[in-house]
């Protein structure tokens, strides 16, 4: 059987983790929270990042082999949770597309100045821009990552250059008029109420996207070398990108006219028109635009390894094990992923508006990725339990101990964020509708996983 070449060094990998590390919309639903948003994303940061950084290194050392938590699950748990586990992972992406998108297109509203603006309510531009950008990065992908890395690498500076210029013109408008936001003590302290602490799984969702390359270890040279190499040089982009871009938006507008979907690019174009640049809001939209894009076509990458992988398996049909002739692909999962996908940009909008909508799906993706993650976490529990590292095996500083204690860390973080995660937002006009579309939804795909597996060990 052919395989897809490894065309992934240190740099494009450290690319490509900045592209899927960073995702400009939780800066602006952070923003929400005012000052205290500092804190959380330094509690996400140390509870959920760090924990699943060291668990990616440790475990994509011991199982390099393509496939990622799939396969690390089902070499510590068997086959069945290592199949749900990718399962949950991979349907977690088809509402993370659309909810992307729908970011996505806020922002590029801006690049059509005022008459653009009036379509922010309108459910046709949202739905007709996701279809679109979904079925240009599928193509984009099916021709190979030796291109499509270009877009992850335009996507990656897509990512923390509009902050950058954000972050200048914030500091450019405190130096001419002062903040709007005040940062003192008070203004700053935590408030653990519930609906602040619904946004503290948002945020440490953001942070995912260090398990994601790992899903196409047979398309990364030395994967056990470069992955360690290029996750800390990702990390000392994704974590300023974050807080900087979060202190940026409240120094220039008050927390509660922040626009979840519009935020970044909303701040960056009243601070432009305040110094005489208005035209700087279009810069920084088209490179949101571009940056999301690259990001919903990293993990688009990745996630279509994981049914390649499974029907290597044979618990899929030969068809998805398959790569297309001239690029190497594993074209007919990348299909399955782009076409689903577009399904979940429609069953989404059903019965709500746009903001309605994008919280839905932001919800159901935070839950069906989650899932996997407490896997991971397990995973490392388990093999520093009762098994000892094999040679060329990474281990972090500190050894058995410094796993377990991360692992124990990001599984609490994990399994709190699953809790908060299905609880609806608190400007949620119809919250039974919205936590029924929840609970139905993931409850419908994580039957479908378990019906599938039992076709596939049958055909098997």
């Amino acid at each position: 059987m052919d395989r897809p070449p490894r065309v992934m060094g240190v740099a494009d990998l450290a690319l490509f983790y900045i592209v899927t590390g960073i995702s400009l919309r939780w800066i602006a639903s952070a923003a929400t929270l005012g000052p205290s948003a500092l804190w959380y994303w330094a509690l996400a940061f140390a509870g959920f990042y760090i924990p699943l950084v060291a668990a990616v290194i440790e475990l994509s050392s011991r199982y390099p082999q393509e496939g990622g938590l799939y396969v690390w699950i089902r070499e510590t748990f068997g086959p069945f949770a290592g199949f749900m586990a990718g399962w949950s992972y991979w349907t977690s992406n088809l509402p993370y597309f659309p909810s992307v998108f729908y970011f996505d297109a806020g922002n590029a509203l801006f690049l059509g100045g005022a008459r653009m603006q009036t379509w922010s309510g309108s459910t046709t531009w949202f739905m007709s821009f996701a279809l679109i950008a979904l079925a240009a990065i599928t193509a984009i992908n099916i021709v190979g990552l030796k291109w499509a890395k270009w877009l992850h690498g335009m996507g990656a500076v897509g990512m923390w250059l509009p902050t950058l210029i954000i972050v200048m013109l914030a500091a450019f408008s405190y130096h001419r008029f002062g903040s709007v936001t005040r940062f003192d003590a008070a203004s700053a302290r935590p408030a653990f109420d519930l609906s602040h602490i619904i946004i503290l799984s948002g945020l440490a969702f953001a942070l995912s996207g260090p398990e994601a390359a790992s899903f196409m270890s047979g398309e990364i040279r030395d994967p056990r070398r470069t992955i360690p190499r290029a996750l800390p040089l990702a990390g000392m982009v994704v974590l300023p990108v974050y807080l900087l871009g979060t202190i940026a938006v409240l120094v220039i507008m008050p927390a509660h006219a922040v626009n979840p979907l519009q935020g970044l690019v909303q701040a960056g174009s009243i601070a432009a028109q305040h110094i005489g640049m208005g035209w700087l809001a279009w810069v920084v939209a088209l490179l949101i635009t571009v940056g999301n894009l690259g990001a919903a076509s990293g993990y688009l990458s990745g996630c279509a390894r994981l049914p390649f992988a499974v029907g290597i398996d044979h618990m899929l049909p030969p068809v998805f094990a398959k790569v297309h002739p001239r690029w190497g692909t594993p074209w007919v999962a990348l299909l399955l992923q782009g076409g689903l996908g577009a399904l979940f940009c429609v069953l989404g909008q059903a019965g709500t508006g746009v903001q309605g909508a994008y919280e839905v799906l932001v919800s159901m993706g935070i839950i069906a990725a989650f899932l996997p993650f407490a896997g991971v976490f397990l995973a490392v529990l388990r093999i520093n339990g009762s098994a000892s590292a094999a040679i060329g095996v990474t281990r972090l500083p500190g050894g058995r101990t410094t796993s377990i204690g991360l692992a124990l860390v990001g599984l609490i973080t994990t399994l709190v964020a699953l809790v908060l995660a299905a609880l609806p937002a608190a400007d949620e006009a119809n919250k039974p509708l919205a936590l029924a579309k929840i609970v139905v939804l993931t409850a419908i795909l994580l039957g479908a996983g378990a019906a599938v597996y039992r076709a596939g060990r049958r055909r098997a």
